[in-house]
Protein backbone atom coordinates (compact mmCIF):
# COMPACT_ATOMS: atom_id res chain seq x y z
CA UNK A 1 0.00 0.00 0.00
CA UNK A 2 2.51 2.43 0.55
CA UNK A 3 4.84 1.93 -2.21
CA UNK A 4 1.86 2.14 -4.54
CA UNK A 5 0.31 5.46 -2.32
CA UNK A 6 2.68 7.77 -3.78
CA UNK A 7 2.23 8.03 -7.18
CA UNK A 8 -1.73 7.55 -6.85
CA UNK A 9 -1.05 10.96 -4.68
CA UNK A 10 0.79 12.66 -7.20
CA UNK A 11 -1.71 11.61 -10.10
CA UNK A 12 -4.30 13.17 -8.25
CA UNK A 13 -2.35 16.41 -7.50
CA UNK A 14 -1.25 16.79 -11.12
CA UNK A 15 -5.00 15.74 -12.84
CA UNK A 16 -6.51 18.19 -14.45
CA UNK A 17 -10.04 19.90 -13.09
CA UNK A 18 -13.21 17.73 -13.10
CA UNK A 19 -14.54 19.73 -15.11
CA UNK A 20 -12.03 20.24 -17.86
CA UNK A 21 -12.25 16.61 -18.61
CA UNK A 22 -16.33 16.38 -19.09
CA UNK A 23 -16.13 19.48 -21.47
CA UNK A 24 -13.05 17.67 -23.39
CA UNK A 25 -15.30 14.45 -23.70
CA UNK A 26 -18.62 16.53 -24.63
CA UNK A 27 -16.21 18.62 -27.25
CA UNK A 28 -14.43 14.92 -28.86
CA UNK A 29 -18.40 13.71 -29.20
CA UNK A 30 -18.97 17.19 -31.02
CA UNK A 31 -16.33 16.58 -33.16
CA UNK A 32 -16.11 13.00 -33.96
CA UNK A 33 -19.35 11.29 -32.45
CA UNK A 34 -18.79 8.60 -29.82
CA UNK A 35 -17.12 6.53 -31.99
CA UNK A 36 -14.69 9.49 -31.59
CA UNK A 37 -14.13 9.19 -28.05
CA UNK A 38 -11.70 6.40 -26.38
CA UNK A 39 -10.23 6.68 -22.69
CA UNK A 40 -6.74 6.92 -24.32
CA UNK A 41 -7.99 9.56 -26.81
CA UNK A 42 -9.48 11.90 -24.00
CA UNK A 43 -6.05 11.22 -21.71
CA UNK A 44 -4.24 12.64 -24.57
CA UNK A 45 -6.38 15.18 -24.70
CA UNK A 46 -5.99 15.93 -20.97
CA UNK A 47 -2.86 14.86 -20.04
CA UNK A 48 -3.75 11.87 -18.16
CA UNK A 49 -3.22 8.25 -19.26
CA UNK A 50 -6.40 6.36 -19.66
CA UNK A 51 -5.65 4.46 -15.89
CA UNK A 52 -5.88 7.39 -14.32
CA UNK A 53 -9.50 8.37 -15.88
CA UNK A 54 -10.65 4.77 -15.12
CA UNK A 55 -8.74 5.84 -11.49
CA UNK A 56 -11.18 9.00 -11.02
CA UNK A 57 -14.49 7.53 -13.18
CA UNK A 58 -14.14 4.18 -12.94
CA UNK A 59 -15.48 3.10 -16.30
CA UNK A 60 -16.63 4.72 -19.40
CA UNK A 61 -20.01 3.74 -18.52
CA UNK A 62 -19.61 6.47 -15.69
CA UNK A 63 -17.63 8.97 -17.70
CA UNK A 64 -20.33 9.42 -19.83
CA UNK A 65 -22.86 9.56 -17.21
CA UNK A 66 -21.01 12.29 -15.45
CA UNK A 67 -20.41 14.16 -19.06
CA UNK A 68 -24.30 14.20 -19.07
CA UNK A 69 -24.90 15.18 -16.24
CA UNK A 70 -22.00 17.89 -16.50
CA UNK A 71 -23.99 18.97 -19.99
CA UNK A 72 -27.37 18.58 -18.33
CA UNK A 73 -26.36 21.86 -15.39
CA UNK A 74 -25.58 23.86 -18.36
CA UNK A 75 -28.70 22.96 -19.98
CA UNK A 76 -30.40 23.37 -16.51
CA UNK A 77 -29.58 26.44 -15.93
CA UNK A 78 -30.58 27.80 -19.54
CA UNK A 79 -33.92 26.14 -19.49
CA UNK A 80 -35.06 27.94 -16.09
CA UNK A 81 -33.55 31.71 -17.43
CA UNK A 82 -35.60 31.30 -20.20
CA UNK A 83 -38.81 30.41 -18.32
CA UNK A 84 -38.38 32.64 -15.35
CA UNK A 85 -38.80 35.47 -17.77
CA UNK A 86 -41.55 37.86 -18.26
CA UNK A 87 -44.16 37.17 -20.87
CA UNK A 88 -47.27 34.74 -21.76
CA UNK A 89 -46.40 31.34 -21.18
CA UNK A 90 -46.76 30.57 -25.00
CA UNK A 91 -43.73 32.20 -25.46
CA UNK A 92 -41.92 30.66 -22.91
CA UNK A 93 -43.40 26.86 -23.53
CA UNK A 94 -41.49 27.53 -26.75
CA UNK A 95 -38.67 28.43 -25.76
CA UNK A 96 -38.77 25.06 -23.89
CA UNK A 97 -39.34 23.41 -26.92
CA UNK A 98 -36.83 24.92 -28.59
CA UNK A 99 -34.13 23.91 -26.07
CA UNK A 100 -35.85 20.18 -26.19
CA UNK A 101 -34.83 19.36 -29.82
CA UNK A 102 -31.95 18.60 -30.83
CA UNK A 103 -30.44 21.13 -33.13
CA UNK A 104 -29.14 18.77 -36.40
CA UNK A 105 -28.41 15.14 -36.63
CA UNK A 106 -26.03 13.68 -34.77
CA UNK A 107 -26.66 17.00 -31.77
CA UNK A 108 -24.28 15.91 -29.63
CA UNK A 109 -26.02 16.29 -26.07
CA UNK A 110 -28.88 14.30 -27.50
CA UNK A 111 -26.36 11.47 -28.83
CA UNK A 112 -24.30 11.43 -25.47
CA UNK A 113 -27.91 11.24 -24.11
CA UNK A 114 -29.19 8.17 -26.58
CA UNK A 115 -26.02 6.50 -25.40
CA UNK A 116 -26.35 6.47 -21.92
CA UNK A 117 -30.12 5.60 -21.90
CA UNK A 118 -28.55 2.36 -23.96
CA UNK A 119 -26.19 1.25 -21.56
CA UNK A 120 -28.59 1.83 -18.70
CA UNK A 121 -29.59 -1.99 -19.60
CA UNK A 122 -27.13 -2.99 -17.21
CA UNK A 123 -26.87 0.03 -14.88
CA UNK A 124 -27.17 -0.20 -11.32
CA UNK A 125 -30.18 1.51 -9.43
CA UNK A 126 -28.15 4.33 -8.20
CA UNK A 127 -27.32 5.43 -12.25
CA UNK A 128 -30.95 4.78 -12.93
CA UNK A 129 -31.95 7.32 -9.98
CA UNK A 130 -29.33 9.85 -11.83
CA UNK A 131 -30.44 9.18 -14.99
CA UNK A 132 -34.21 9.90 -13.61
CA UNK A 133 -33.01 12.84 -12.27
CA UNK A 134 -31.95 14.63 -15.46
CA UNK A 135 -35.38 13.78 -17.05
CA UNK A 136 -37.71 14.67 -13.50
CA UNK A 137 -35.98 18.54 -14.05
CA UNK A 138 -37.45 18.89 -17.48
CA UNK A 139 -40.26 17.47 -16.16
CA UNK A 140 -40.98 19.34 -13.65
CA UNK A 141 -39.69 22.87 -15.16
CA UNK A 142 -42.95 22.07 -17.81
CA UNK A 143 -45.39 20.96 -15.23
CA UNK A 144 -44.80 24.32 -13.88
CA UNK A 145 -45.11 26.36 -16.27
CA UNK A 146 -48.70 24.54 -17.77
CA UNK A 147 -49.61 24.95 -14.23
CA UNK A 148 -48.73 28.89 -14.24
CA UNK A 149 -50.45 29.17 -17.87
CA UNK A 150 -53.60 27.67 -16.50
CA UNK A 151 -53.89 29.18 -13.29
CA UNK A 152 -53.46 32.46 -15.38
CA UNK A 153 -56.19 31.65 -17.70
CA UNK A 154 -53.71 31.44 -20.79
CA UNK A 155 -53.96 27.88 -21.48
CA UNK A 156 -57.16 25.66 -21.58
CA UNK A 157 -57.44 23.95 -18.11
CA UNK A 158 -55.75 21.06 -18.68
CA UNK A 159 -54.08 17.74 -15.95
CA UNK A 160 -50.63 19.71 -15.91
CA UNK A 161 -49.04 16.82 -14.91
CA UNK A 162 -50.59 14.60 -17.87
CA UNK A 163 -50.09 16.90 -20.33
CA UNK A 164 -46.76 17.29 -19.58
CA UNK A 165 -46.00 13.80 -19.67
CA UNK A 166 -48.04 13.42 -23.17
CA UNK A 167 -45.36 16.97 -24.70
CA UNK A 168 -42.20 15.27 -23.38
CA UNK A 169 -43.56 11.89 -25.51
CA UNK A 170 -44.11 13.80 -28.34
CA UNK A 171 -40.75 15.88 -27.84
CA UNK A 172 -38.80 12.53 -27.46
CA UNK A 173 -40.12 10.82 -29.98
CA UNK A 174 -39.46 13.17 -33.19
CA UNK A 175 -36.15 14.12 -31.01
CA UNK A 176 -34.50 10.50 -31.60
CA UNK A 177 -35.84 10.60 -34.81
CA UNK A 178 -33.91 14.01 -35.82
CA UNK A 179 -30.73 12.68 -33.20
CA UNK A 180 -30.13 9.42 -35.02
CA UNK A 181 -30.54 10.98 -38.65
CA UNK A 182 -33.61 9.54 -39.85
CA UNK A 183 -34.42 10.95 -43.27
CA UNK A 184 -37.99 11.90 -42.13
CA UNK A 185 -38.88 15.38 -40.83
CA UNK A 186 -36.13 17.97 -40.99
CA UNK A 187 -36.04 19.92 -37.06
CA UNK A 188 -38.45 22.98 -38.63
CA UNK A 189 -41.11 20.45 -39.51
CA UNK A 190 -40.70 18.84 -36.12
CA UNK A 191 -41.21 22.34 -34.43
CA UNK A 192 -44.35 22.89 -36.91
CA UNK A 193 -45.73 19.48 -35.69
CA UNK A 194 -44.87 20.22 -32.07
CA UNK A 195 -46.45 23.76 -31.90
CA UNK A 196 -49.53 22.53 -33.89
CA UNK A 197 -49.98 19.73 -30.96
CA UNK A 198 -49.66 22.47 -28.33
CA UNK A 199 -52.09 24.87 -29.45
CA UNK A 200 -54.81 21.94 -30.36
CA UNK A 201 -54.20 20.87 -26.93
CA UNK A 202 -53.67 24.26 -24.47
CA UNK A 203 -55.21 26.69 -26.50
CA UNK A 204 -58.15 27.93 -24.30
CA UNK A 205 -61.86 28.09 -25.58
CA UNK A 206 -63.57 30.86 -27.16
CA UNK A 207 -66.13 32.18 -25.08
CA UNK A 208 -69.95 30.86 -26.14
CA UNK A 209 -71.69 34.35 -27.24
Amino acid sequence: MAAGGAPVRAARRNAPPREDVLAAAMATIAERGLEGLTMAGLGREVGMSSGHLLYYFRSKDELLLQTLEWSEAALGGERRALLSRRGPVAERLRAYVDLYVPTRPRDPHWTLWLEVWNRSQNAGPQERERQAAIEGAWHRDLVALLAEGISRGELRPVDAERVATRIRALLDGFSIQLAVGLPTLDRTAILVHVHEFLADALTPAAPRP
